[in-house]
């Protein structure tokens, strides 16, 4: 018998290699697959929802409701988060797509101005899922990826989702366009079925959950993320600029349609394939990030992010069509950078059975802010011009960057060791 021919297995080694790192793992590479079919259902959806509302309507400020509802369940994640913390984070992933998929289904009996109040509600259901989710998944990220690996894992998903606004909205807007919402609401609800398929069938060694002693009491349970983050100077800093970054950010969700129909004389539609084009600053951005960690660290490219973001968002105070792309392009690099950076250095600094707790901590720190501006942006939407609003949220984004630890040294710390693992199957 002639020896086997290790030539071509020895070249696909190879050829694996040279993509991102996080791949080579089976596990992570379900969750990817995964990760593209809910991330085509998240892109068409909620840009379509504000979009449909604000044809209902004719209202700027109830389309910007729409991202507020997104955020006002931000409220819920520390006990989501603890929730992510105690059972099966893949089980609770095939179960949260399975619900949002029937809950989504409901909105093919909305067609009228009168039922907008149910499109909010189904959105308040499907963020607070989105957060449980999100939780969840950050500790599979870590379960599955050694802490070489993260940026990599990191970069990639953001990748694939920034990727999928490139193809989503265009997608969504020309459903919505031809055949109306409910094709979009169609197409959303299968993405979500075939990826509760996908993840029912993906293997992953999960880490134990803390025991009953290891817990403590309940509060101390609830808030055990941001206690962490709080007791690790480089985290809790990180979070405050995060905090005041992206919530300041809430201002532009409400002056984004009078910016596209005042500013560029462009109509609603165009939110979509506008989106898209921050998608290519951030797909770029996701395929860069582990290699600019790896060389200058999280807090560095974290820094150099959120500059490049506020240096994005003053272009919508112009009526220039080319500054108002070429600044959504960049924004794509910044948003990615920080948020690659942030989630990596947290999920490496912190023990795999509190992820859940310290994503939810984060999301709060992220989404509550935000919520809270959009909301208080709606209400003086009428009373103050749009591009001083896009002009206050450059000043507060770049005003914030001087919260930013000065020694990136800082975030070298140790990372505690992993929980003893047990297999799930599918």
């Amino acid at each position: 018998m002639s020896a086997p021919d290790t030539a071509p297995a020895a070249r696909r080694g190879s050829a694996v290699r040279r993509g991102p790192a996080a791949l080579q793992d089976p596990g992570f590479r379900r969750l990817t697959t995964a990760w593209v079919f809910t991330n085509i259902a998240d892109s068409a959806l909620y840009l379509m929802l504000a979009v449909w509302i604000k044809d209902l309507t004719g209202s700027d400020s109830a389309a910007a409701l729409t991202f507020a509802m997104l955020g006002l369940p931000a409220l819920l994640a520390p006990f989501l988060g603890q929730i992510a913390d105690r059972y099966s984070r893949k089980r609770l992933l095939v179960i949260a797509n399975l619900l949002v998929a029937g809950v989504v289904t409901t909105l093919l009996v909305v067609d009228s101005a009168d039922q907008i109040a149910w499109i909010y509600a189904v959105v308040l259901v499907y963020a607070a899922v989105a957060y449980l989710t999100a939780s969840a998944q950050t500790g599979l990220v870590r379960d599955l990826l050694p802490d070489e690996q993260l940026a990599s894992g990191n970069g990639l998903l953001s990748s694939i989702d920034q990727a999928l606004r490139l193809i989503s909205p265009l997608v969504g807007t020309a459903l919505y366009a031809v055949w109306g919402p409910h094709a979009v609401v169609i197409l959303t609800t299968v993405a979500f079925l075939i990826a509760a398929g996908l993840l029912a069938t993906m293997k992953v060694t999960e880490s134990e959950p803390e025991t009953s002693e290891q817990r403590g009491t309940y509060w101390t349970e609830l808030t055990a993320g941001f206690r962490h983050l709080a007791a690790i100077p480089v985290l809790g800093r990180l979070t405050i600029v995060v905090a005041i970054a992206f919530g300041a950010t809430g201002l532009v969700n409400v002056a984004v349609f009078p910016a596209i129909e005042q500013g560029l004389g462009l109509p609603a539609e165009a939110l979509g394939p506008l989106i898209s084009v921050q998608g290519v600053g951030a797909v770029l951005g996701g395929l860069t990030a582990a290699a600019l960690i790896g060389r200058w660290g999280e807090v560095r490219v974290f820094g150099i992010g959120v500059l490049l973001l506020a240096l994005a968002l003053l272009p919508l105070a112009t009526s220039s069509l080319v500054l108002v792309v070429a600044g959504l392009a960049v924004g794509g690099f910044g948003v990615t950078w920080s948020v690659v950076s942030f989630i990596t250095l947290r999920q490496r600094l912190t023990p795999p059975r509190l992820q859940g707790r310290t994503g939810s901590a984060t999301a709060i720190a992220i989404n509550l802010p935000q919520t809270l501006v959009t909301l208080a942006g709606a209400a003086v939407l009428g009373i103050i011009d749009y591009r001083l609003l896009v002009v206050a949220t450059g000043v507060v984004v770049i005003l914030s960057l001087v919260l930013l630890p000065r020694q990136a040294a800082a975030q070298a710390s140790a990372a505690p060791e992993p929980a003893p693992p047990h297999t799930v199957d599918g």
